[in-house]
């Protein structure tokens, strides 16, 4: 590694501009508290000239994707609609780059599908926003998706975005130069709640419902185990050994909804999800939700979100 690390970040058009912020202030504060260049960095985009974030501000940027320049690391870095562009430029360069040198190439926020594409991922730990784990897991099974705010994979590290961006950069400044460095960089953000990369991105079941049941705990991850083939309430109470009774009780109490309930509200969330976004076939969409039948899976999703799995298809058109 140089002195001062080079890290460059590729901006997909519509990039996310909270994950690009969390990026690269904590590069320049540890620049500042420690009165040297530890860091510098600079910005690519398709055209070499800008790059817009989704909140449609406009960046100039350094490099076009096809001219990367020599770096310590690069980070792809996109956001919303990322799945409908076209990433072949950005690609070429990326393999050239790894295959050519020893550039870490990771990736922030949904950057992390652009990487999936070019099979960059295969096989590696991986994190991405929660938002696109259900189509990424149908998209890219060979990627071991992991519900973690971020995940150091030295070679590819990626962060789900938003301030897990900022918890990443703070792992790679401690690495780098030291946890003391890292520290005062978080005191500097005034961000007191940085997280190691094994935290979930989305608050827990226990601290989002106020529980510490382990039963509870222990049937919904049964659940979200089993969406495509699901299980009935009486085999999760014999696995977790109690009644169906008192299972029963319990979903009344924290959730205020029956087991039964509550797993097919699971079944359909994912459903949704899957339908605006990925392009798979809406029987596709009704078996990986295990829907047998798509006319019953069209009914009740209809009477959940008031349209038919196809209307939904056609509002995102």
């Amino acid at each position: 590694m140089s002195a001062s690390q080079h890290i460059v970040f590729a901006l997909v058009e519509d990039f996310t501009h909270m994950a690009f912020a969390c990026a690269v202030d904590p590069l320049r504060i540890a620049n500042l508290i420690s009165g040297e260049t530890l860091y510098h960095w600079s910005y690519a985009s398709l055209d070499g000239e800008t790059a817009k974030s989704s909140d449609n501000t406009r960046f100039d940027v350094q490099h076009r994707f096809d001219a990367l320049p020599e770096c310590d690391r690069v980070f792809v870095l996109s956001g919303i609609g990322m799945q409908s562009k076209d990433h072949s430029v950005l690609l070429r360069a990326l393999r050239r780059k790894a295959r050519l040198t020893n550039t870490s190439i990771g990736a922030l926020c949904s950057g992390s599908w652009v990487l999936a594409i070019g099979g960059f991922l295969n096989g590696r730990d991986a994190s991405i926003h929660w938002e696109f784990h259900d189509s990424f897991m149908e998209k890219f099974p060979e990627v071991n998706l992991l519900r973690n705010v971020f995940v150091a994979d030295a070679k590819h590290p990626t962060a789900s975005g938003g301030t897990a961006t900022a918890d990443l950069m703070l792992h790679l400044i401690a690495q780098d130069h030291g946890r003391d460095l890292s520290v005062a960089v978080a005191d500097q953000m005034v961000y007191n709640a940085v997280r190691e990369a094994t935290a979930a991105q989305k608050v827990s079941l226990q601290s989002r419902n106020g529980m510490r049941n382990p039963h509870m705990a222990a049937a919904i991850a049964r659940m979200e185990q089993h969406l495509e083939d699901p299980i009935s309430p009486a085999v999760i109470a014999a696995e977790l050994g109690i009644s169906v009774r008192q299972l029963e009780r319990l979903f009344g109490k924290y959730l205020n909804s029956s087991p039964k309930k509550y797993y097919m509200e699971m079944r359909l969330e994912r459903a949704r999800h899957l339908l605006v976004q990925t392009e798979m076939s809406i029987i596709d969409v009704a078996l990986a939700c295990g829907f047998e039948s798509p006319g019953h899976f069209s009914r009740v999703y209809r009477t959940a979100f008031g349209c038919t799995p196809m209307m939904q298809r056609g509002q995102l058109s």
